[in-house]
């Protein structure tokens, strides 16, 4: 799946410039379909200005590729709405998108000269219940495909047939799961969206990133494993199928997945059917490495996801959460700082992320996951280390153990840490960073991106045009942003 995560320092070819422009967004879904491989493409109205009009512009714009490639079938466009509970100022946004479904249902249909929607499912975020995505589903059938039967006033003619039809007459609701709680219970919010409905198989999205800001870097990890093997226990339980979908980025902290290590991700991750391909992926790294990448996902066959005793888990995060926010409480006003000097890749809206919205009353707020990793590695210190000091040995025995990538992550990860700094840390900070050093053989240094590190603390509080500049040189290193 492709999105429009902007983690990319190289801007692609296409773009008229940066940020990437909603026209720009257009051809990128054409290029990720028809040039790198790719079969489904995020379209995010969460917090991102998209373009409504995007179904008739590829058709229009593309025809011969999308003739062959038919939107809905061979390939898929999956929107993401904004969650009006914790959106309220974008709530209407998601009426827009409903409403928009059966629009693109009727170009499809002239396109093909046959009944195919191009939009099947909506990706629903930051889900804590069943009913929120049966508000979705029930208000779409009645208010808008539902309207296909309706008749005003007097009239003996529904509205079908003045408008036409309205399709589908249903849509798929795929719940993104990002919050501790319900991750550690995805099979109980799952079944209950279930009861009733007879469906052949459910696609659920488990976050990544959003976890490791919120909890930390092993607490993501840990917090995805244990809602894999969840759900993996509801399929057989149900007869439904269940088809994970998880959203990594290139950075470790976020995913860790880049053309280099697709094999490692799918080992961490083996029960998953759909990754997420961002856009540090797809832009900064070569065309071919990208392809390859892509092509070995697509051949993945599934298989059990990783066993995983929860109760040693739970346990394990606990210690590593209090510890984790201890330290993002220290660094949060430095992190703000530098965030603001992180360039724009997209055009985004304001953002209401689970670490400020639950932690408002603490005084913390963090920018989102992206510019808080770019910001922490521009300075040296990578956020993978956060929290490592409240690691026992048998804790960190056990976690090599059960997930096989995790040590090889933190060594990516410490090669951009500049051990120079340590010591402008905060103590609890200095604590995680040699837990980090002591668990690990400690890779070669990058010594390009310790200048830059240097430099970029150096004009910490000044921020401007030349603190960008020095975060884009240090991303460029790392071939991701954040």
């Amino acid at each position: 799946m492709s999105t429009q995560h902007p983690d990319n320092v190289a801007m692609p070819f296409f773009a008229q410039g940066a940020p990437i422009t909603a026209e720009d967004e257009v051809r990128e879904a054409y290029y990720a379909f028809s040039h790198l491989g790719c079969d489904e493409q995020m379209w995010d109205f969460e917090g991102k200005e998209v373009d409504g009009h995007v179904v008739e512009k590829l058709l229009s714009t593309y025809e011969s590729f999308f003739a062959e490639h038919p939107i809905g079938e061979a390939v898929r466009l999956t929107p993401r709405i904004p969650n009006p509970a914790l959106e309220p100022t974008q709530a209407k946004v998601v009426l827009e998108v409903l409403q928009s479904l059966p629009r693109h249902a009727d170009i499809a249909r002239v396109f093909y000269d046959r009944e195919r929607p191009p939009i099947l499912e909506l990706i629903h975020p930051m889900t804590t219940s069943a009913r929120e995505l049966d508000r979705v589903r029930e208000y779409y059938e009645r208010f808008v495909a539902g309207m296909e039967h309706e008749t005003l006033g007097a009239d003996e003619r529904p509205l079908g047939a003045w408008f036409g039809r309205f399709s589908p007459p249903t849509v798929r609701m795929i719940p993104l799961i990002e919050d501790r709680e319900h991750l550690l219970a995805a099979d109980d919010l799952v079944r209950d969206y279930l009861r009733g409905k007879e469906l052949d198989h459910m696609r659920v999205f488990i976050a990544r990133s959003d976890p490791a800001l919120n909890y930390g870097y092993i607490s993501a990890v840990l917090l995805a494993l244990v809602a894999l093997n969840r759900l993996d226990a509801l399929e057989h339980e149900t007869g439904v199928a269940i088809y994970p979908v998880i959203g990594v980025g290139s950075v470790p902290f976020r995913g860790g997945l880049a053309p280099r290590t697709v094999d490692r991700v799918l080992a961490t991750y083996p029960s998953v059917q759909t990754f997420t391909i961002q856009s540090a992926f797809k832009y900064d790294h070569p065309p071919d490495a990208v392809r390859d990448g892509i092509a070995r996902l697509l051949t993945h066959e599934r298989r059990a996801p990783i066993a995983i005793d929860e109760a040693p888990t739970v346990e394990l995060l606990d210690r590593l959460l209090a510890r984790y926010q201890a330290e993002v409480q220290e660094l949060a006003p430095l992190v703000n700082s530098v965030a603001r000097a992180v360039p724009r890749r997209r055009l985004r809206k304001m953002h209401v992320g689970l670490f400020g919205y639950n932690r408002a009353s603490a005084g913390v707020s963090l920018p989102r996951a992206i510019p808080f990793c770019a910001s922490l590695y521009s300075l040296g210190l990578p956020p993978e280390v956060l929290g490592l000091a409240a690691l026992r040995d048998s804790d960190w025995s056990w976690l090599r153990a059960t997930v096989p990538s995790i040590e090889a992550e933190l060594v990516d990860a410490v090669r951009y840490l500049d051990r120079d700094g340590i010591a402008w840390l905060p103590p609890r900070v200095r604590e995680s960073v040699n837990r980090a050093l002591s668990l690990i053989d400690a890779p070669d240094v990058d010594t390009e991106h310790r200048e830059i590190s240097k430099e970029v603390r150096r004009v910490a509080d000044a921020g401007g045009s030349a603190m960008t500049e020095l975060i884009v040189r240090a991303a460029a290193i790392r071939h991701f942003l954040g």
